[in-house]
């Protein structure tokens, strides 16, 4: 996972959007797509009266034997692994790190990943629904991957959010 000053991020949420990742970790370099067998996306939120920065649940992983994730495999920096964390609320027990083997082109690769701690089903917002959606298709993830992501409820949250900064660094 962790090379000459680098380790290996597999992003299936926010993070699939480059611009979404860069914002707190710029030295994010895109790797390759990937697949993570035997664990399904779920959206939700981390235990009971939680107010989401996204106003509405986000991604996360569970076992699931007969599942697979489409997601992105991203070089970064170690120096943002501190800042990944972060971003992650690693520190108020938000979700913890992981280490899994996805499945890409060129072989299996040992990457970085996070799964949310007490978890608590809870559809996204549309705006994070779009970044993930954005990201999927910016990374060419497959087809029918997309077509799922694009399938998700929302809670139809109208007000403003973390999208609204990600969109000033796309333009």
């Amino acid at each position: 996972m962790q090379g000459a000053g680098y380790f290996l991020y597999f992003a299936f949420g926010s993070n699939l959007l480059k611009e979404r990742l860069q914002l707190k970790n710029p030295s994010a370099v895109f790797h390759s797509v990937a697949r993570l067998q035997g664990y399904v996306l779920q959206f939700g939120l981390w235990g009971e009266n939680v107010i989401s920065s996204w106003n509405g649940g986000v991604a996360t992983i569970e076992e699931c034997p007969d599942e697979d994730i489409c997601g992105v495999v991203w070089k970064m920096a170690n120096e943002d692994l501190v800042s990944l964390d972060k971003q992650e609320g690693v520190d108020k027990g938000i979700y913890s790190p992981m280490e899994v083997t996805v499945e890409t082109e060129a072989g299996p690769l040992l990457c970085r990943t996070y799964k949310m701690n007490n978890f608590r089903p809870c559809a996204p917002s549309p705006q994070y629904k779009e970044v993930i959606c954005l990201g999927a298709q910016q990374n060419g993830l497959p087809e029918y991957y997309i077509k799922k992501l694009q399938a998700v409820k929302t809670n139809n949250y109208t007000g403003p959010s973390i999208f609204d900064d990600i969109k000033k660094r796309m333009n």
